[in-house]
């Protein structure tokens, strides 16, 4: 249950710089950090050292709103790519694809999925093994295109949840999250 103190931690996930993704899709990822921020929730990410990346311009995005973000970073240290601005930096200690995402995605209460290759992959089924609820935006290609509106397998946990725009895929990672902590009270 969330405590009255705590805020919803809203994860978004997506590709590195090396995925050439488009300009259009870091304008989008920007929204999302923007509209996560603007409905008082914390912005968690995948802090990169090096790339740029979509999950990064989202901080940027939440940045612009006054937001607080959160990012989980691979290795030890706390330096990060000059651009992220992030608020608090969290080192895991881990391997970039591998365990980082771990416990990127089990610090969220939802995660949003922006295009994506194999470490979004990764990090969606880590959300949907822990039951964390997934908003895949579906115009963004990559694995958010492939797994908008599917199941990850016969067990049906989750359904990966499809928007088409950022402000849409905030409200439904609120909603879905508000909806999960009424069934546990």
């Amino acid at each position: 249950m969330l405590g009255q103190s705590r805020k919803i931690q809203i994860g978004v996930m997506g590709s590195m710089a090396d995925l050439n993704y488009s300009n259009d899709f870091e304008k989008i990822a920007e929204d999302v950090g923007y509209w996560v921020a603007k409905n008082g929730a914390t912005l968690i990410f995948g802090a990169e050292k090096d790339y740029d990346s979509l999950s990064t311009a989202a901080c940027r995005g939440a940045k612009k709103a006054g937001g607080l973000t959160v990012g989980v970073t691979y290795g030890k240290g706390l330096g990060i790519f000059e651009k992220d601005n992030v608020d608090i930096v969290i080192a895991s200690g881990m391997e970039r694809g591998g365990g980082r995402e771990l416990p990127l995605v089990l610090s969220c209460d939802a995660i949003i999925t922006i295009n994506g290759g194999s470490g979004t992959l990764n990090e969606i089924a880590i959300a949907y093994q822990a039951n964390i609820p997934v908003i895949a935006l579906e115009n963004t290609g990559g694995w958010s295109k492939k797994l908008s509106g599917e199941y990850l397998d016969a067990r049906k946990r989750i359904k990966i949840e499809s928007a088409k725009t950022p402000q849409e895929a905030v409200q439904k990672a609120l909603k879905l999250v508000k909806s999960k902590n009424e069934k546990k009270n």
